[in-house]
């Protein structure tokens, strides 16, 4: 009995292949991901800059933390550890920030 070299010796075999089409399929979700929750910043932040003197801030400034808290969360498990440009950026309240024991 003879033993033959698979035809793909050297190549990217079938299971590197599908390891590769799965890591681009994770840093798409990452990506999109990373799009909603900056997304949801907008949003809860547009909600409490039009309501700064409302009664309901107390509750607004709670939603805008948990959004930010989550988009530091999803930008680190995207590999991006540093907040300082984003906080410049969406212009991140202070009253937010201290929620979220940054000073």
């Amino acid at each position: 009995m003879s033993v033959r070299m698979p035809s793909n010796f050297g190549r990217a075999s079938a299971p590197e292949s599908g390891l590769d089409v799965l890591g681009h399929e994770i840093l798409a979700e990452k990506a999109a991901a990373l799009g909603r929750a900056g997304q949801k910043v907008e949003e809860t932040l547009a909600r409490l800059h039009d309501n700064a003197d409302d009664a309901s801030r107390p509750r607004l400034l709670k939603e805008a933390a948990a959004a930010v808290h989550a988009y530091f969360i999803q930008r680190e498990l995207c590999g991006l550890r540093k907040h300082d440009a984003v906080i410049r950026e969406y212009n991140i309240p202070r009253a937010v920030l201290v929620r979220l024991g940054a000073a």
